[in-house]
């Protein structure tokens, strides 16, 4: 048994409406008027209202790949420091119980990792067991959720915390009007995440993990990801996402809950990653979900975007705040990224 104990979800200061950040990269990427339709076109259909920033939006664009690292690690740390000291205070615990940290992240690099950074800046005890995690796209929140459920299986007296910090805004090629990076830039948004998590022998209130599963889909490899270059991090984001998710998703599923002798009709509660409209719509057709089933989803990618890893742990924040499922029931949570891949997590709430 692993207990989910808390998870709190921050931000960065920086907020901005959707159509001032259309008019930004608009202005920062030099559209001539056929590509700043195109662009105020996907940024319209995008479904989201607001997004937050790791800077203020007049510091963008960042000269280089290094200066938008640096940015990137100085961010990491401050979001990653007040996610995880949240995080603990909501599970009642202090930075002297945590026996492992696990960090996630896909748009920043850092020798030593950004796990050894927030070490030293949160106080961790010394012998604090580390494990940096890159390069997992929108699946990390996911797969952090079933490395932790791991850990504590193997040692049911610790305590492991997670954290994913995705700070997207950070990669934006303002040199690529590419179709891909101008939808990119009206999608992707910034902030950070850690859950709690406890073995058998530390029972607390909170979700409980069941299950894990992974899928990795043969040939898909171009489909979701990042091209690394002089400029940094490029996107690369295939249209044929939606239609990947729509049919493969539900024979995972289905699998997955057959294992445990449940169908998609007993699952009480989705928690999904919010890829995008068009994915969204994907997973309710692809896993036949009544209306309103992915309503959280939806509300967290109007509120603040797509932010990759970290999004889905902040839909299960919100889901177990404003709409707590009924305890008992069993819940799922799935999130997709490259390679391309499907994460799921069977839970009881």
């Amino acid at each position: 048994m692993t207990q989910l104990a808390a998870v709190h979800g921050v931000l960065p200061d920086y907020r901005y409406p959707q159509a001032e950040l259309t008019e930004a990269v608009a202005k920062a990427c030099g559209l001539d008027d056929n590509q700043r339709r195109f662009l105020e076109r996907v940024h319209q259909s995008a479904g989201v209202a607001t997004r937050h920033l790791a800077l203020p939006l007049d510091q963008y664009p960042l000269p280089d790949f290094g200066a938008a690292n640096d940015a990137f690690l100085a961010g990491a740390i401050d979001l990653g420091e007040r996610a995880i000291l949240a995080a603990l205070d909501d599970a009642g615990l202090t930075v002297d119980d945590v026996d492992a940290l696990l960090a996630v992240t896909s748009t920043g690099l850092a020798i030593p990792s950004l796990d050894a950074h927030l070490v030293g800046r949160l106080g961790l005890r010394p012998d604090v067991k580390r494990t940096p995690i890159v390069g997992l796209g929108c699946a990390a929140g996911a797969v952090g959720i079933s490395r932790l459920h791991d850990y504590v299986r193997a040692w049911p007296d610790q305590v492991a915390v997670l954290v994913n910090v995705e700070l997207c805004s950070l990669t934006v090629q303002y040199d690529d009007r590419s179709a891909t990076n101008l939808v990119a830039s009206g999608l992707f948004g910034d902030g950070a995440a850690a859950v709690v998590a406890v073995g058998e022998n530390r029972r607390t209130n909170g979700p409980t993990v069941l299950a894990t599963r992974s899928a990795l889909y043969p040939d898909t490899l171009r489909t979701m990801g990042f091209d690394i270059g002089a400029s940094g991090l490029k996107v690369v984001l295939g249209t044929e996402v939606p239609t990947l998710a729509e049919k493969h998703l539900r024979l995972g599923v289905d699998e997955f809950l057959a294992e445990h002798e449940l169908t998609r009709s007993d699952i009480t509660t989705w928690v999904c990653h919010p890829g995008g409209p068009k994915v969204l719509q994907a997973i309710e057709s692809g896993l036949e979900l009544p209306e309103g089933a992915l309503g959280a989803s939806w509300n967290s990618l109007r509120r603040i975007g797509n932010v990759s890893s970290v999004s889905v742990l902040h839909i299960l924040r919100d889901t177990l705040v404003d709409r707590p499922p009924e305890p008992g029931t069993p819940g799922m949570l799935i999130a997709m990224g490259p390679g391309f891949s499907a994460e799921m997590v069977l839970l009881r709430w």
